[in-house]
């Protein structure tokens, strides 16, 4: 059995019941250790020294340590450190929460002049974000910016969305939750109650039901025993009712617990009085324990653990397919109660007025049939009546809608277009978890190339070979593609490393002004109409704002991108001008009795123009430091890429270029698989200017 190196939202509930002893201690100092592990020294009136450690990465941990168990204090102290030093000297410990049930915590620190929350992310990558009173990011020890949140220097903090909360959560959602899935029993409650496997498990042992029941045959006598037994776990954690465990296996340490757990009771076990006791004395063996011996011989079976993950994204895959479905169907519902507006009220009106006079359904039922045998559109409608939800099910042309007669058309219509969101919303989580299953699978491959690689060589050997690589003839290159915040725009890196993004449409136009052009960036433009904002960055998001000597080759390379990306490029001219300007000349304040369309702008003061510009971009594929298709002026691309195609304004639309484009690149890799994933047409697409293109022959 694999040891736990990472704590799970039960073991999160069950911590913060405990850490609430240590309120009021008051903090003498920081430390971080290899960029991961955060050590905050306390005092605290009646127990002393006070060890609190977070740890966010391959190990996902926070609590209490004993002295003992604390590494000696590092070398300099980095600048998060510092900073954290400098906030938090003096400060009172005021308290912990756990953020709805995810693997959150929030720790908040109290001072006269300002209060600090510390907030640890337990899960993915793992984070640590200082926050100031206000919510805003101060600093983080990782930048995120993703569709769905942000935690960046400067902006809000951004929690990852909702999850529901099994400890807390009422029975008929339970039910609901449960009835939502389309798997078996446990990983419904992994899954969709978020309670992970080991104690999606544990709720089954507990409940007495089989693991792997179908949703579809689980009744409420399944629901019943299964809530009973959440309900007293629930209770335990809620009123700080532990037995510890640290449990043991060939007398190794593999996993801490706040309870003894059915699940692992083929296992030695060791108690302890408080669950942040065993945490402490659970990490601190688990560092010390040698990793398990292999010999040379043997080989980790990568195909079975590569295998496992594609079947985990197929699984994924086909649940965010049944996702956009159910999301489909319910907006269908709505605009059909809509599009059936009178008929819908009418059985709304009659139902209600029978329900005042407090006639039964089954009454109702009664009379409803007698009524469509006559021919009444209304209770032809009316394909079941549910006394127990209190609903009446309509059949409007084909699409069949539950309605609740105490509410009008209107909120029917709006709970189904309510929920439709709220399907969407677990597609967003789902989306979401694809992608981290994605990372795990490549990480996998790459273990495995790793593996399969001749590491015979010293390092720096291996470095100049690693320059030297021949990518196009290797039979699997590995594919290293992290996400970037810039790649929702068009992009490059010039030649002298800088980055220009620039808008697709007026929405993205008027996003990068507002939110991404700081003041010692440039704004670029082609004189022609129908452009992309361009913005040639000084510094990135997170970085520290300085002023900026762009060199030429940036400047004009910047100006190509906005020449190419025009509708010079559409109109099939070969060349056109640009211009530049600072930031500060940028308005979206028109002149009196003026009107500017979304994405324009006024530009005010002098401007520097770029004359006779070409309009020619190259794509291609980059191997290192990732790889990915990139695009942009020829001067900036060709050097970073492993091979590239030139192209002009041409005959060929769009679409048809991009597919010219990858037939020709994948006939220059051995490894064809690998085009396809990193440079498949739509990809290649995204770097095409709009308008037609042709392939420059070399």
């Amino acid at each position: 059995m694999d040891a736990k190196r990472e704590l799970t939202s039960v073991d999160l509930a069950a911590l913060v019941a405990e850490l609430g002893r240590y309120e009021g201690a008051k903090v003498d100092k920081v430390y971080l250790y290899d960029d991961d592990l955060l050590r905050f020294r306390m005092r605290d009136f009646d127990r002393g020294r006070v060890e609190l450690l977070i740890e966010v990465g391959d190990v996902k941990r926070a609590h209490v340590a004993d002295p003992e168990h604390v590494a000696d204090a590092p070398g300099r102290p980095p600048n998060f450190a510092m900073m954290l030093r400098n906030r938090l000297s003096g400060a009172d410990f005021a308290g912990v929460e756990q953020y709805e049930f995810d693997r959150i915590l929030s720790f908040e620190f109290e001072r006269d002049d300002e209060n600090t929350t510390v907030v640890a992310e337990l899960f993915g990558q793992g984070n640590v974000a200082v926050l100031d009173e206000t919510g805003e990011v101060v600093r983080s020890l990782e930048t995120v910016r993703l569709k769905s949140r942000t935690v960046a220097p400067g902006s809000q903090y951004g929690f990852p969305d909702s999850r529901v909360d099994p400890l807390t959560v009422g029975y008929d959602a339970f039910v609901r939750q449960m009835e939502d899935s389309d798997t078996d029993v446990v990983r419904t409650l992994a899954t969709q109650l978020n309670f992970g496997g080991l104690y999606g498990e544990e709720i089954c042992s507990r409940a007495g039901v089989e693991k792997g029941l179908d949703i579809a045959e689980a009744g409420e006598a399944e629901y019943e025993a299964l809530y009973d037994a959440i309900g007293r776990l629930a209770d335990r954690v809620r009123n700080g009712d532990f037995d510890p465990r640290v449990y043991l296996e060939d007398d190794r340490v593999v996993d801490a617990t706040p309870l003894p757990l059915e699940e692992r009771s083929g296992l030695s076990a060791e108690g302890f009085d408080s669950f942040n006791a065993a945490l402490d004395d659970y990490f601190y063996r688990l560092e010390r324990e040698p990793e398990e011996e292999t010999t040379g011989t043997e080989r980790p079976d990568f195909e079975a653990e590569i295998a496992k993950q594609q079947r985990i994204i197929e699984q994924q895959e086909g649940a965010i397919e049944g996702f956009e479905e159910q999301a489909a169907a319910e907006r269908e519902r709505a605009e059909a109660l809509y599009a059936h507006y009178d008929l819908v009220d009418e059985v709304i009106s009659t139902v209600r007025a029978a329900r005042e006079d407090s006639v039964p359904w089954a009454e109702i039922e009664e009379t409803l049939a007698a009524g469509a045998e006559r021919g009444i559109p209304a209770a032809e409608a009316v394909e079941d009546v549910d006394p127990a939800e209190g609903e009446v099910t309509v059949d409007l042309d084909g699409t069949v809608v539950p309605v609740d007669p105490s509410v009008g058309v209107e909120k029917n219509a709006d709970r189904r277009y309510t929920e439709a969101k709220r399907i969407e919303e677990k597609k967003e989580g789902a989306l979401a978890a694809i992608e981290n299953t994605r990372e795990e699978l490549e990480a996998v491959e790459r273990r495995r190339e790793e593996w399969e690689a001749d590491d015979e060589d010293e390092a720096d050997e291996e470095a100049d070979e690693e320059r030297d690589v021949d990518w196009r003839s290797m039979s699997s290159v590995p594919i290293k593609q992290p996400e970037h915040w810039y790649e929702d725009f068009r992009w490059f890196h010039t030649s002298d490393d800088f980055l220009v993004i620039g808008g697709r449409n007026a929405d993205e136009n008027e996003a990068l002004v507002k939110k991404y052009m700081d003041g010692n960036d440039r704004f670029f433009h082609a004189q022609a109409h129908g452009g992309p904002v361009t913005v040639l960055k000084a510094t990135g998001p997170s970085e520290k704002a300085r002023d900026v000597d762009f060199p030429d080759s940036s400047l004009e390379e910047a100006a190509q991108f906005a020449v190419s990306y025009s509708s010079v490029w559409k109109d099939g001219r070969f060349a056109g001008d640009a211009y530049m300007v600072d930031p500060d000349q940028v308005s979206k304040t028109p002149e009196s009795g003026e009107y500017i369309e979304k994405g324009g702008f006024v530009i005010r003061g002098d401007r520097t123009y770029f004359r006779d510009v070409s309009a020619s971009i190259a794509v291609g594929i980059q191997c290192e430091p990732e790889t990915r298709v990139i695009g942009g002026p020829p001067s900036a691309v060709e050097p970073r890429a492993e091979t590239t195609l030139r192209l002009e304004p041409g005959k060929f639309a769009q679409n048809d270029a991009a597919k010219r484009c990858y037939r020709k690149l994948k006939d220059r890799f051995a490894d064809e698989s690998f085009v396809r994933k990193v440079a498949s047409p739509d990809k290649i697409q995204e770097f095409l200017p709009p308008g037609g293109s042709s392939i420059v022959e070399e």
